[in-house]
Protein backbone atom coordinates (compact mmCIF):
# COMPACT_ATOMS: atom_id res chain seq x y z
CA UNK A 1 0.00 0.00 0.00
CA UNK A 2 1.21 3.20 -0.91
CA UNK A 3 1.78 6.31 1.76
CA UNK A 4 -1.01 8.46 0.35
CA UNK A 5 -3.44 4.92 0.85
CA UNK A 6 -1.98 4.49 4.19
CA UNK A 7 -2.90 7.84 5.11
CA UNK A 8 -5.95 7.52 3.36
CA UNK A 9 -6.60 4.46 5.38
CA UNK A 10 -6.01 5.89 8.81
CA UNK A 11 -8.40 8.87 8.30
CA UNK A 12 -11.38 6.75 7.40
CA UNK A 13 -10.58 4.89 10.53
CA UNK A 14 -10.46 8.01 12.57
CA UNK A 15 -13.24 9.31 11.36
CA UNK A 16 -15.60 6.19 11.36
CA UNK A 17 -14.52 6.00 15.27
CA UNK A 18 -15.97 9.79 15.43
CA UNK A 19 -18.82 9.50 13.38
CA UNK A 20 -19.20 5.90 15.74
CA UNK A 21 -18.70 7.61 18.89
CA UNK A 22 -21.10 10.90 17.96
CA UNK A 23 -23.57 8.31 17.16
CA UNK A 24 -23.37 6.68 20.36
CA UNK A 25 -23.23 9.48 22.52
CA UNK A 26 -26.83 11.35 20.70
CA UNK A 27 -28.57 7.64 20.78
CA UNK A 28 -29.55 8.66 17.25
CA UNK A 29 -29.72 4.87 15.81
CA UNK A 30 -31.79 3.75 18.93
CA UNK A 31 -29.34 1.21 19.80
CA UNK A 32 -28.18 -0.21 16.75
CA UNK A 33 -24.64 -0.48 15.29
CA UNK A 34 -22.50 2.52 12.95
CA UNK A 35 -19.35 0.75 12.15
CA UNK A 36 -18.62 3.19 8.93
CA UNK A 37 -17.12 2.03 5.62
CA UNK A 38 -13.99 -0.59 6.64
CA UNK A 39 -12.47 -0.73 2.98
CA UNK A 40 -12.41 0.57 -0.32
CA UNK A 41 -11.36 -1.65 -3.70
CA UNK A 42 -11.25 -0.88 -7.39
CA UNK A 43 -11.71 -3.44 -9.60
CA UNK A 44 -10.04 -3.50 -12.92
CA UNK A 45 -10.98 -5.23 -16.25
CA UNK A 46 -9.15 -5.23 -19.52
CA UNK A 47 -11.67 -3.93 -22.47
CA UNK A 48 -10.08 -3.35 -25.87
CA UNK A 49 -8.57 -0.26 -25.63
CA UNK A 50 -6.87 -1.61 -22.30
CA UNK A 51 -7.78 -1.73 -18.64
CA UNK A 52 -10.37 0.27 -16.67
CA UNK A 53 -11.67 0.61 -13.12
CA UNK A 54 -14.90 -1.41 -13.91
CA UNK A 55 -16.31 -1.76 -10.05
CA UNK A 56 -15.56 -0.67 -6.76
CA UNK A 57 -15.73 -3.18 -3.69
CA UNK A 58 -16.95 -1.57 -0.54
CA UNK A 59 -16.52 -3.61 2.79
CA UNK A 60 -18.58 -2.72 6.22
CA UNK A 61 -18.61 -4.31 9.44
CA UNK A 62 -21.36 -6.38 8.99
CA UNK A 63 -23.23 -8.58 6.59
CA UNK A 64 -24.94 -5.70 4.72
CA UNK A 65 -28.64 -5.41 3.95
CA UNK A 66 -29.40 -5.52 0.06
CA UNK A 67 -32.68 -3.92 0.55
CA UNK A 68 -30.74 -0.88 1.98
CA UNK A 69 -28.58 -0.31 -1.60
CA UNK A 70 -29.48 1.14 -4.95
CA UNK A 71 -27.44 2.66 -7.79
CA UNK A 72 -28.79 6.47 -6.16
CA UNK A 73 -26.88 4.86 -2.65
CA UNK A 74 -23.67 6.14 -4.45
CA UNK A 75 -21.51 8.18 -6.35
CA UNK A 76 -18.27 7.09 -8.42
CA UNK A 77 -15.90 9.57 -9.47
CA UNK A 78 -12.46 8.91 -11.57
CA UNK A 79 -10.23 10.76 -14.13
CA UNK A 80 -11.18 11.07 -17.79
CA UNK A 81 -7.77 10.92 -18.61
CA UNK A 82 -6.81 8.37 -21.63
CA UNK A 83 -2.79 8.38 -22.34
CA UNK A 84 -3.95 8.31 -25.99
CA UNK A 85 -5.65 11.20 -26.42
CA UNK A 86 -5.01 13.15 -23.52
CA UNK A 87 -2.07 15.30 -21.51
CA UNK A 88 -1.17 14.00 -18.20
CA UNK A 89 -2.39 17.12 -16.74
CA UNK A 90 -5.53 15.62 -17.09
CA UNK A 91 -5.16 13.23 -15.02
CA UNK A 92 -6.56 15.21 -12.12
CA UNK A 93 -9.60 15.86 -14.27
CA UNK A 94 -12.37 13.53 -12.90
CA UNK A 95 -15.87 12.74 -13.77
CA UNK A 96 -18.71 11.32 -12.36
CA UNK A 97 -19.23 7.02 -13.72
CA UNK A 98 -22.49 5.77 -14.27
CA UNK A 99 -23.23 3.43 -11.92
CA UNK A 100 -25.31 0.30 -13.63
CA UNK A 101 -25.37 -2.51 -10.96
CA UNK A 102 -25.31 -2.69 -7.01
CA UNK A 103 -24.83 -5.72 -5.23
CA UNK A 104 -23.70 -7.20 -1.98
CA UNK A 105 -21.25 -10.36 -2.10
CA UNK A 106 -18.99 -12.26 0.67
CA UNK A 107 -15.62 -10.73 -1.20
CA UNK A 108 -13.98 -7.54 -3.37
CA UNK A 109 -15.11 -9.40 -6.53
CA UNK A 110 -17.69 -9.25 -9.17
CA UNK A 111 -20.29 -11.61 -9.59
CA UNK A 112 -21.00 -13.02 -12.88
CA UNK A 113 -24.91 -13.16 -12.32
CA UNK A 114 -24.77 -9.50 -10.76
CA UNK A 115 -26.99 -11.03 -7.79
CA UNK A 116 -26.23 -10.05 -4.09
CA UNK A 117 -25.39 -12.99 -1.73
CA UNK A 118 -24.72 -12.84 2.29
CA UNK A 119 -22.24 -10.65 2.31
CA UNK A 120 -20.32 -7.36 4.02
CA UNK A 121 -19.10 -6.08 0.57
CA UNK A 122 -21.19 -3.97 -1.73
CA UNK A 123 -19.94 -3.90 -4.91
CA UNK A 124 -20.68 -1.22 -7.44
CA UNK A 125 -20.41 -2.12 -11.46
CA UNK A 126 -19.34 1.04 -13.42
CA UNK A 127 -20.94 1.55 -17.26
CA UNK A 128 -17.29 0.19 -19.65
CA UNK A 129 -18.89 3.22 -22.05
CA UNK A 130 -18.57 6.22 -19.71
CA UNK A 131 -15.61 8.42 -20.45
CA UNK A 132 -13.38 7.94 -17.49
CA UNK A 133 -11.34 5.39 -15.11
CA UNK A 134 -8.43 4.21 -17.61
CA UNK A 135 -5.68 3.02 -15.54
CA UNK A 136 -2.83 3.16 -17.98
CA UNK A 137 -0.92 6.46 -17.68
CA UNK A 138 2.97 8.11 -18.96
CA UNK A 139 5.79 6.34 -17.31
CA UNK A 140 8.97 8.10 -19.13
CA UNK A 141 9.83 10.56 -21.76
CA UNK A 142 10.95 10.58 -23.68
CA UNK A 143 12.26 7.97 -25.62
CA UNK A 144 11.43 7.50 -29.13
CA UNK A 145 7.96 6.95 -28.01
CA UNK A 146 7.14 7.34 -24.07
CA UNK A 147 6.90 4.33 -22.31
CA UNK A 148 3.43 3.53 -20.37
CA UNK A 149 2.75 1.82 -16.85
CA UNK A 150 -0.12 1.22 -14.89
CA UNK A 151 -0.90 4.08 -12.28
CA UNK A 152 0.13 2.42 -8.89
CA UNK A 153 -2.34 5.29 -6.91
CA UNK A 154 -5.64 5.18 -8.71
CA UNK A 155 -7.68 8.62 -8.43
CA UNK A 156 -11.12 6.78 -8.67
CA UNK A 157 -13.07 7.89 -5.69
CA UNK A 158 -16.37 7.02 -3.81
CA UNK A 159 -19.23 8.82 -2.17
CA UNK A 160 -21.60 6.91 0.34
CA UNK A 161 -24.78 9.29 -0.58
CA UNK A 162 -27.51 7.47 1.70
CA UNK A 163 -27.23 5.31 5.07
CA UNK A 164 -26.37 1.41 4.86
CA UNK A 165 -28.50 -0.95 7.24
CA UNK A 166 -27.23 -4.18 8.36
CA UNK A 167 -29.35 -7.18 8.08
CA UNK A 168 -31.81 -7.76 11.00
CA UNK A 169 -31.82 -10.61 13.30
CA UNK A 170 -35.52 -11.14 12.74
CA UNK A 171 -35.44 -10.98 9.36
CA UNK A 172 -37.83 -7.92 9.01
CA UNK A 173 -37.05 -4.02 8.09
CA UNK A 174 -33.91 -2.72 7.37
CA UNK A 175 -32.17 -3.62 10.32
CA UNK A 176 -30.01 -1.42 12.43
CA UNK A 177 -27.49 1.34 10.40
CA UNK A 178 -23.99 0.24 9.47
CA UNK A 179 -22.72 3.45 8.12
CA UNK A 180 -24.88 6.75 7.89
CA UNK A 181 -24.98 8.21 4.43
CA UNK A 182 -22.05 11.32 3.76
CA UNK A 183 -23.42 12.79 0.51
CA UNK A 184 -20.34 15.67 1.35
CA UNK A 185 -17.84 13.29 1.92
CA UNK A 186 -15.26 11.83 -1.08
CA UNK A 187 -13.18 9.18 0.08
CA UNK A 188 -10.47 7.74 -2.03
CA UNK A 189 -9.46 3.99 -2.32
CA UNK A 190 -7.88 2.67 0.39
CA UNK A 191 -6.94 -1.41 -0.68
CA UNK A 192 -4.93 -2.47 -3.51
CA UNK A 193 -7.05 -2.58 -7.48
CA UNK A 194 -8.28 -6.46 -7.70
CA UNK A 195 -7.32 -6.54 -11.52
CA UNK A 196 -9.90 -9.48 -13.26
CA UNK A 197 -7.38 -11.66 -15.29
CA UNK A 198 -4.33 -9.76 -15.19
CA UNK A 199 -3.73 -11.09 -11.86
CA UNK A 200 -3.87 -14.33 -12.73
CA UNK A 201 -0.68 -13.91 -14.61
CA UNK A 202 2.65 -14.75 -13.12
CA UNK A 203 5.71 -12.94 -14.07
CA UNK A 204 9.29 -14.20 -14.17
CA UNK A 205 12.61 -13.01 -16.06
CA UNK A 206 14.78 -14.30 -18.14
CA UNK A 207 18.39 -13.63 -18.17
CA UNK A 208 20.80 -14.24 -21.41
CA UNK A 209 24.27 -12.10 -22.14
CA UNK A 210 23.57 -9.65 -19.41
CA UNK A 211 20.35 -8.97 -20.58
CA UNK A 212 17.04 -9.47 -18.67
CA UNK A 213 13.91 -10.28 -20.15
CA UNK A 214 10.98 -9.76 -17.93
CA UNK A 215 8.10 -11.26 -18.28
CA UNK A 216 4.26 -12.38 -17.44
CA UNK A 217 2.71 -15.69 -18.24
CA UNK A 218 -0.48 -17.61 -17.93
CA UNK A 219 -1.60 -21.26 -17.67
CA UNK A 220 -4.72 -22.89 -18.14
CA UNK A 221 -6.71 -23.35 -14.94
CA UNK A 222 -6.92 -26.91 -14.99
CA UNK A 223 -3.06 -27.15 -16.81
CA UNK A 224 -2.03 -30.47 -16.90
CA UNK A 225 1.45 -31.43 -18.41
CA UNK A 226 0.12 -34.78 -19.78
CA UNK A 227 -1.38 -32.67 -22.64
CA UNK A 228 -0.39 -30.21 -25.03
CA UNK A 229 -1.24 -26.88 -25.16
CA UNK A 230 -1.07 -23.92 -28.13
CA UNK A 231 1.30 -21.26 -26.75
CA UNK A 232 0.48 -17.97 -27.85
CA UNK A 233 3.46 -14.63 -27.64
CA UNK A 234 2.08 -11.49 -27.14
CA UNK A 235 4.29 -8.69 -28.76
CA UNK A 236 3.31 -5.19 -27.42
CA UNK A 237 3.68 -1.66 -28.99
CA UNK A 238 6.61 0.31 -27.99
CA UNK A 239 5.54 2.00 -25.29
CA UNK A 240 4.90 -1.66 -23.43
CA UNK A 241 8.53 -2.28 -23.46
CA UNK A 242 10.09 -2.57 -20.05
CA UNK A 243 11.66 0.81 -18.93
CA UNK A 244 12.62 -0.17 -15.48
CA UNK A 245 8.81 0.81 -13.76
CA UNK A 246 6.64 -0.61 -15.73
CA UNK A 247 6.35 -4.30 -15.19
CA UNK A 248 3.29 -5.89 -16.08
CA UNK A 249 1.87 -2.89 -18.37
CA UNK A 250 1.87 -5.55 -21.38
CA UNK A 251 -0.81 -7.14 -20.29
CA UNK A 252 -3.06 -4.45 -19.07
CA UNK A 253 -2.07 -1.43 -21.88
CA UNK A 254 -4.60 -3.43 -24.09
CA UNK A 255 -7.04 -6.27 -25.04
CA UNK A 256 -4.45 -8.45 -26.77
CA UNK A 257 -3.05 -10.76 -24.12
CA UNK A 258 -6.04 -11.51 -21.87
CA UNK A 259 -8.19 -12.10 -25.17
CA UNK A 260 -6.93 -15.88 -25.36
CA UNK A 261 -8.16 -16.51 -21.30
CA UNK A 262 -11.95 -15.69 -22.62
CA UNK A 263 -14.19 -17.46 -24.90
CA UNK A 264 -16.34 -13.77 -25.59
CA UNK A 265 -12.72 -12.89 -27.54
CA UNK A 266 -11.64 -16.34 -29.14
CA UNK A 267 -15.13 -18.05 -29.66
CA UNK A 268 -13.34 -21.15 -28.37
CA UNK A 269 -13.47 -23.31 -25.18
CA UNK A 270 -9.46 -24.55 -26.15
CA UNK A 271 -7.46 -23.56 -23.29
CA UNK A 272 -4.55 -21.89 -24.38
CA UNK A 273 -1.09 -20.82 -22.77
CA UNK A 274 0.05 -17.01 -23.36
CA UNK A 275 3.55 -15.40 -23.11
CA UNK A 276 3.56 -12.09 -22.81
CA UNK A 277 7.52 -10.74 -22.95
CA UNK A 278 8.44 -7.11 -21.58
CA UNK A 279 11.73 -6.26 -23.77
CA UNK A 280 13.97 -3.71 -23.34
CA UNK A 281 13.76 -1.43 -26.67
CA UNK A 282 17.37 -2.21 -27.82
CA UNK A 283 16.22 -2.97 -31.68
CA UNK A 284 14.72 -5.67 -33.24
CA UNK A 285 17.83 -8.14 -34.26
CA UNK A 286 18.42 -8.42 -30.29
CA UNK A 287 15.20 -8.51 -29.08
CA UNK A 288 14.23 -11.08 -31.26
CA UNK A 289 17.45 -13.34 -30.18
CA UNK A 290 16.49 -12.97 -26.96
CA UNK A 291 13.19 -13.88 -27.09
CA UNK A 292 13.69 -17.22 -29.09
CA UNK A 293 15.35 -17.91 -26.24
CA UNK A 294 13.04 -17.62 -23.99
CA UNK A 295 10.70 -19.37 -26.24
CA UNK A 296 12.98 -22.25 -26.21
CA UNK A 297 13.59 -22.11 -22.39
CA UNK A 298 9.60 -21.74 -22.41
CA UNK A 299 8.82 -24.43 -24.05
CA UNK A 300 11.25 -26.90 -22.38
CA UNK A 301 9.59 -26.05 -18.93
CA UNK A 302 5.69 -26.48 -19.66
CA UNK A 303 3.87 -28.50 -22.12
CA UNK A 304 3.38 -26.39 -25.39
CA UNK A 305 2.58 -28.10 -28.63
CA UNK A 306 5.07 -27.48 -30.68
CA UNK A 307 3.25 -27.52 -33.96
CA UNK A 308 1.00 -24.41 -32.17
CA UNK A 309 3.46 -22.05 -31.28
CA UNK A 310 1.78 -18.21 -32.56
CA UNK A 311 2.48 -14.55 -32.30
CA UNK A 312 0.13 -12.05 -32.47
CA UNK A 313 1.78 -8.20 -32.23
CA UNK A 314 0.54 -4.76 -31.55
CA UNK A 315 2.64 -1.95 -33.67
CA UNK A 316 6.49 -2.21 -32.68
CA UNK A 317 5.78 -5.83 -31.80
CA UNK A 318 5.80 -5.80 -35.65
CA UNK A 319 9.69 -5.43 -35.96
CA UNK A 320 10.13 -7.81 -33.38
CA UNK A 321 8.07 -10.98 -34.99
CA UNK A 322 9.25 -9.78 -38.19
CA UNK A 323 12.88 -10.33 -37.24
CA UNK A 324 12.25 -13.73 -35.46
CA UNK A 325 10.40 -15.54 -38.26
CA UNK A 326 13.84 -14.64 -40.13
CA UNK A 327 15.90 -15.76 -37.09
CA UNK A 328 13.76 -19.07 -36.70
CA UNK A 329 10.79 -19.44 -39.03
CA UNK A 330 10.83 -22.57 -38.08
CA UNK A 331 9.17 -21.98 -34.78
CA UNK A 332 6.03 -20.31 -35.36
CA UNK A 333 2.99 -22.06 -36.74
CA UNK A 334 1.77 -18.35 -38.03
CA UNK A 335 1.49 -14.74 -37.01
CA UNK A 336 -1.59 -11.88 -36.55
CA UNK A 337 0.32 -8.52 -37.33
CA UNK A 338 -1.84 -5.63 -36.43
CA UNK A 339 -0.95 -1.39 -37.33
CA UNK A 340 2.62 -2.38 -37.29
CA UNK A 341 5.84 -2.18 -39.65
CA UNK A 342 7.21 -3.52 -42.89
CA UNK A 343 8.38 -6.49 -43.49
CA UNK A 344 11.99 -6.36 -45.28
CA UNK A 345 13.01 -8.81 -48.35
CA UNK A 346 15.02 -11.27 -46.20
CA UNK A 347 12.43 -11.56 -43.67
CA UNK A 348 9.56 -12.01 -45.97
CA UNK A 349 11.59 -14.69 -47.89
CA UNK A 350 12.17 -16.69 -44.82
CA UNK A 351 8.69 -16.54 -43.85
CA UNK A 352 7.73 -17.78 -47.35
CA UNK A 353 10.49 -20.17 -47.56
CA UNK A 354 8.69 -21.25 -44.52
CA UNK A 355 5.44 -21.43 -45.73
CA UNK A 356 4.42 -19.33 -42.50
CA UNK A 357 1.10 -18.41 -42.50
CA UNK A 358 0.59 -14.35 -41.72
CA UNK A 359 -2.33 -12.12 -40.96
CA UNK A 360 -1.58 -8.00 -41.22
CA UNK A 361 -4.43 -5.96 -40.54
CA UNK A 362 -3.95 -1.85 -40.63
CA UNK A 363 -6.06 0.89 -39.99
CA UNK A 364 -6.79 2.94 -43.58
CA UNK A 365 -5.82 6.32 -41.64
CA UNK A 366 -3.08 5.18 -39.20
CA UNK A 367 -1.83 8.38 -37.93
CA UNK A 368 1.51 6.92 -36.39
CA UNK A 369 2.08 4.21 -38.92
CA UNK A 370 1.13 5.01 -42.30
CA UNK A 371 -0.97 2.65 -44.34
CA UNK A 372 1.50 1.93 -46.90
CA UNK A 373 3.66 -0.21 -44.48
CA UNK A 374 0.77 -2.66 -43.94
CA UNK A 375 0.22 -2.37 -47.80
CA UNK A 376 3.81 -3.10 -48.70
CA UNK A 377 3.95 -6.03 -46.30
CA UNK A 378 1.19 -7.89 -48.11
CA UNK A 379 2.76 -7.07 -50.97
CA UNK A 380 6.32 -8.58 -50.10
CA UNK A 381 5.08 -11.71 -48.83
CA UNK A 382 2.86 -12.23 -51.90
CA UNK A 383 5.79 -12.02 -53.72
CA UNK A 384 8.26 -13.76 -51.89
CA UNK A 385 5.77 -16.69 -51.54
CA UNK A 386 5.10 -16.47 -55.64
CA UNK A 387 9.04 -17.08 -56.13
CA UNK A 388 8.86 -19.82 -54.18
CA UNK A 389 6.47 -20.87 -56.86
CA UNK A 390 3.08 -20.69 -54.89
CA UNK A 391 -0.26 -21.03 -56.66
CA UNK A 392 -2.50 -17.57 -56.19
CA UNK A 393 -4.61 -19.80 -54.47
CA UNK A 394 -2.12 -20.83 -52.39
CA UNK A 395 -0.44 -17.44 -51.30
CA UNK A 396 -4.30 -15.80 -50.88
CA UNK A 397 -4.37 -18.90 -48.05
CA UNK A 398 -0.94 -17.81 -46.70
CA UNK A 399 -0.83 -14.06 -47.31
CA UNK A 400 -4.18 -12.92 -45.50
CA UNK A 401 -4.60 -9.12 -45.59
CA UNK A 402 -7.45 -6.85 -43.84
CA UNK A 403 -7.29 -2.56 -44.09
CA UNK A 404 -9.82 -0.72 -41.63
CA UNK A 405 -11.86 2.75 -42.56
CA UNK A 406 -12.84 4.73 -39.17
CA UNK A 407 -16.01 3.51 -38.78
CA UNK A 408 -14.23 0.22 -37.53
CA UNK A 409 -12.87 1.63 -34.55
CA UNK A 410 -14.76 1.59 -31.35
CA UNK A 411 -12.48 4.12 -30.30
CA UNK A 412 -11.04 6.88 -32.59
CA UNK A 413 -6.94 5.48 -32.25
CA UNK A 414 -6.45 4.43 -36.04
CA UNK A 415 -3.52 3.56 -35.16
CA UNK A 416 -4.66 0.59 -33.15
CA UNK A 417 -5.86 -1.79 -35.82
CA UNK A 418 -5.81 -4.21 -32.94
CA UNK A 419 -8.81 -3.18 -31.69
CA UNK A 420 -11.17 -4.02 -34.76
CA UNK A 421 -8.72 -7.16 -35.05
CA UNK A 422 -9.72 -8.62 -31.93
CA UNK A 423 -13.01 -7.28 -31.80
CA UNK A 424 -13.52 -10.24 -34.91
CA UNK A 425 -13.88 -13.15 -33.38
CA UNK A 426 -13.09 -15.01 -36.90
CA UNK A 427 -9.51 -13.54 -36.96
CA UNK A 428 -8.46 -15.15 -33.65
CA UNK A 429 -10.18 -18.53 -34.54
CA UNK A 430 -8.17 -18.15 -37.70
CA UNK A 431 -4.73 -17.71 -35.84
CA UNK A 432 -5.66 -20.88 -33.66
CA UNK A 433 -6.81 -23.13 -36.69
CA UNK A 434 -3.33 -23.02 -37.96
CA UNK A 435 -0.66 -25.91 -37.81
CA UNK A 436 2.98 -25.73 -38.14
CA UNK A 437 3.24 -29.68 -39.56
CA UNK A 438 7.35 -29.16 -39.87
CA UNK A 439 7.60 -28.66 -35.90
CA UNK A 440 6.21 -31.94 -34.65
Amino acid sequence: MTLRKKAVALLAVAAVLSTAGAANAQGGNGGGITTGIQSITPITEVYTYGQRVSAVAVEYGEIVNPDSIDPSTYTVSDTVYNFRFNPIEDLTKMADRTITNVYTNSRAHTRFDQRSVTGRYVIIELDPADVGGWTVIVSKCPTFLCTVKVNPDLPTTLTQRKRIHAKPGNGNGLGPVLAPGTPHRVRAMTEEPVNLLVDEFAYDSYLSGGMVLPYHYHLPKNYDPAKRYPLMVVLPGHGMGFDGDNTGVQIAADIPAVAWLERKWTGSDEDVIVLAPQNQRVGAAAEAALLIKLIDQFVDEYSVDPTRIYTTTVSYGSQLAWAAFEQRPDLFAAGLITGGFQINEEQAAAVAEAEMPVYVTHGVNDHLLNISLGRNSRDALQAAHAAQGKSEQEIADLVRYTEYENDAFSLPDYHAAYGPTYEDRSMLKWLLSQRNDSAS
